[in-house]
């Protein structure tokens, strides 16, 4: 196997998973076998241009021959590039499966105590939220909200924390609508999976 399959291989392997995409999904989008998508990121078979442009077309790689001269260069700026993808990706789906906790728990004591309105008003801040990048810092505050929403179960007389985590889940919403959040994270976004959908891990 040649060191230049393999690499292929790998980074079109890091760049379907930093996209939340299975072998399965990427073969409906790219119209590649998926038994020949697992073998071109074990570096198991030689690359077939048509295929790996568009495999790259998919995953929004673009395929080019570079200068021998510049490769090292090419391939610094790639690296920093991918690495800043995989960490917003991460970011984005841990930010999704927050909200999704949290949203489950505000149904459940919906169905608890049905006259708390601001239940219903942290369960609107979620669907807001969903169409928004969480930069990482504002991932413990979702976390926060959600256990004290989770913890009213136990203790109605903390009503004064579920208003506190509306305020908060609020505060949070309209700063990343108005740009007050870490700018290249805070653009609206389109979630990975819906909060309506399983959560599989």
């Amino acid at each position: 196997m040649s060191y230049t399959i393999e690499h292929i291989g790998s980074t079109l392997k890091a760049a379907r998973e930093a996209r939340g995409l299975s072998q399965r999904a990427l073969s409906e989008k790219a119209g590649v076998p998926q038994g020949h998508i697992s073998k071109i990121e074990n570096g198991a078979v030689d690359l077939r241009v048509s295929s790996l442009v568009e495999l790259g077309r998919v995953l929004d790689l673009e395929l080019m021959l570079v200068p021998r001269k510049a490769t090292s260069a090419v391939q610094s700026i790639s690296r920093a590039s991918a690495e800043g993808t995989l960490a917003t990706g991460d970011t984005t789906r841990k930010t999704f499966k927050e909200l999704k906790r949290l949203q489950d728990n505000v149904a459940n004591l919906k169905q608890l105590y049905p006259a708390v309105p601001e239940l219903t008003q942290i369960q609107h801040q979620v669907r807001e939220l969903q169409h928004f990048r969480i930069p990482r810092h504002d991932l413990e505050a979702i976390r926060n909200v959600s256990e004290t929403v989770k913890a009213f179960k136990d203790s109605t007389a903390s009503l004064h924390a579920i208003r506190d985590a509306f305020l908060q889940l609020r505060t949070l919403r309209n700063a990343l609508a108005h740009g007050l959040g870490d700018s290249p994270e805070s653009e609206p976004v389109r979630p990975a999976y819906s909060l309506d959908e399983g959560d599989h891990g």
